[in-house]
């Protein structure tokens, strides 16, 4: 059975990260090179909120007896693949973290970590 409380409060600590990580969504790029202050920040908030997603999506799969997911990136497949990508770049440092593209996240994506929350809550109203 999902534990319906358990996923709520890492529906909550999302919505911390995510009002936290915001507070650098009007930061220019090349405000974002200059300081390593906002990148350990952002970066490190980002990779939280997606385990926390993923950690949600793994508790409903597990739960449900759906098929196991080959990965992180699997478990996200839907709304979430490309943070699911970029979390292993941070976490791995397969290669150096593109700016551009942290940018363009805090930007242009932090929506698609509402719209995976309201995917859950939906779920777990059903």
């Amino acid at each position: 059975m999902v534990d319906k409380l358990l996923l709520g409060r890492k529906l909550a600590r999302m919505d911390t990260y995510l009002s936290q990580v915001r507070e650098f969504s009007k930061i220019s790029e090349n405000e974002y090179k200059k300081n390593w202050k906002p990148q350990r920040i952002v970066e490190r908030t980002l990779q939280i909120l997606v385990e926390e997603g993923t950690d949600i999506a793994n508790h409903i799969i597990s739960d449900e007896g759906l098929r196991l997911h080959v990965g992180y990136a699997d478990a996200f497949q839907v709304l979430m693949e490309k943070m699911a990508n970029f979390r292993n770049v941070i976490i791995h440092q397969y290669e150096k973290i593109d700016p551009a593209i942290v940018v363009s996240i805090l930007h242009r994506h932090l929506g698609d970590f509402e719209k995976y929350k309201k995917a859950i809550i939906k779920y777990l109203s059903s």
